[in-house]
């Protein structure tokens, strides 16, 4: 670290406390300090370029230093740069975005609601879901299931949502309510001699088990992410969401579809449920919506859910949930300039392209010593390190080989993230084939330094 007294790295030790970090490991090395971005790649404050493989948080959909953003916040701002939509206010871009939202997802979701981060909006989906049963004379379906390694947020009811340990511990969470089951992990989970499509059967079993067991009548829903994402990329096994979706729908359980990552083209369709046939009752996005430009997100509900939540206000004078900023000019304003560019450009059918191609050029590290799965879809990719290919033993600690691989590849000019010993890959949805080789080769030489230094 940097330890002039007044450098940035020095005062961001002094002064910040960092979200999903260990403070005592940073108070000794320090922060990478990004000064600027522009496309795929971001600079520190030293002038070293990176390529950000990660798309900041799997979120910036159209790159870096995107003008037509810049400008299109900069013209709300000027015009009208906050108002709320509390208590029937409303403003032209939140009524621009709710209909383009509603005409691009599936049919049967017909109401936006707006908070202003995926953890928020998984939130309220909790609170709505509460809220439908109570009016519908339910008062007992309250119980929601998610699996392990799933993320669904960090704020008390989305980290319960979480079936991350790290997200629990010392935070008296999970919250009762909230259920977890199997991770739908194949590689990891899936028993000797067992197909992918058993093992969907039997994880679709257990879910069913569990509703049997604390009673259907207490099960209001499901959360899932079509593919599950900070657990470790993981990709679900052969016909998982169709038979999940048949247990669900005998015991009149709601569908959650987290959408946060895969959201807008990541998959290479608009929306993962297109990819894997999911038909949710909820559809929450966020992240690439603004290309992380400005904070926001959108809950997408069924018309059914939102007759349920009419009558509730009607009953109870309002329904009482709402942010200061759900619904900010500016946010909208620019989602809908962002959602503009990715229709202009192509960027999903480049997303389904060069994906591909991404994915190709992963899996040719299928026989590297090191790794033991490369599994993904679209644009999105997870290269699982393990100790022993034949038994797929884990590092001990798990994440000693994902430290080293994070630090040689930062000397090596790439931004990913370790999740474990899970190297993952999100690049903008903007990036080509050659940016692509270049990727490649950055995580190759990462790669083969790490395995180097393992063996010592």
């Amino acid at each position: 670290m940097d330890t002039l007294p007044n450098s940035l790295a020095a005062r961001d030790v002094k002064y910040l406390l960092h979200p999903n970090t260990n403070a005592r490991m940073h108070e000794q090395n320090g922060p990478m300090v990004i000064s600027r971005g522009d496309g795929i790649h971001v600079y520190d404050d030293a002038g070293k370029e990176y390529i950000e493989a990660l798309a900041g948080l799997w979120s910036v959909a159209v790159g870096f230093g995107e003008k037509r953003l810049v400008e299109a916040a900069h013209r709300q701002m000027s015009t009208l740069p906050y108002y709320h939509i509390f208590s029937s206010k409303s403003h032209e871009p939140a009524i621009d975005l709710a209909e383009m939202l509603v005409k691009m997802t599936p049919e049967h979701l017909t109401r936006v609601f707006y908070t202003n981060s995926g953890s928020e909006a998984n939130d309220t989906v909790v609170k709505m879901i509460w809220y439908y049963n109570n009016v519908l004379g339910r008062p007992e379906k309250k119980k929601i299931i998610g699996r392990k390694n799933g993320y669904h947020g960090i704020t008390v009811a989305s980290a319960s949502l979480t079936g991350l340990p790290i997200n629990h511990k010392d935070f008296d969470l999970p919250l009762p309510q909230m259920k977890h089951v199997t991770t739908p992990h194949f590689y990891r989970f899936g028993e000797e001699g067992e197909t992918e499509e058993q093992f969907s059967d039997r994880l679709a079993q257990e879910i069913e088990d569990m509703i049997l067991a604390e009673g259907p009548e207490t099960v209001a829903a499901f959360i899932g992410e079509p593919v599950i994402g900070a657990g470790g990329v993981l990709v679900p096994p052969k016909g998982y969401w169709d038979k999940v979706q048949k247990v669900l729908k005998k015991y009149d359980i709601l569908l959650v579809a987290d959408e946060v990552i895969m959201g807008f083209g990541r998959s290479g369709k608009t929306f993962a449920c297109e990819y894997y046939g999911i038909t949710p009752d909820f559809l929450v996005l966020s992240k690439q919506i603004t290309s992380s430009y400005q904070p926001l997100a959108a809950i997408l509900l069924t018309d059914a859910v939102y007759q349920a939540i009419a009558d509730g206000s009607q009953k109870n004078g309002a329904f009482g949930h709402g942010y200061t900023a759900s619904g900010h000019p500016v946010a909208m304003a620019v989602a809908i300039e962002n959602l503009k560019i990715i229709e202009e450009r192509g960027l999903v059918a480049n997303a389904e392209k060069v994906g591909a191609y991404m994915q190709k050029r992963l899996r040719e590290f299928a026989d590297h010593p090191l790794v033991g799965e490369v599994r993904g879809v679209g644009l999105i990719a997870g290269v699982e390190l393990v100790t022993d290919k034949a038994t797929k033993a884990k590092f001990d600690p798990v994440g000693k080989a994902g430290a080293i691989y994070t630090r040689k590849s930062a000397e090596n000019g790439l931004i990913n993230r370790a999740i474990g010993d899970t190297i993952c890959f999100c690049p903008p949805l903007i990036i080509t084939e050659a940016q692509v080789d270049e990727m490649i080769a950055r995580f190759s030489k990462s790669l083969d330094e790490t395995a180097a230094e393992l063996k010592g």
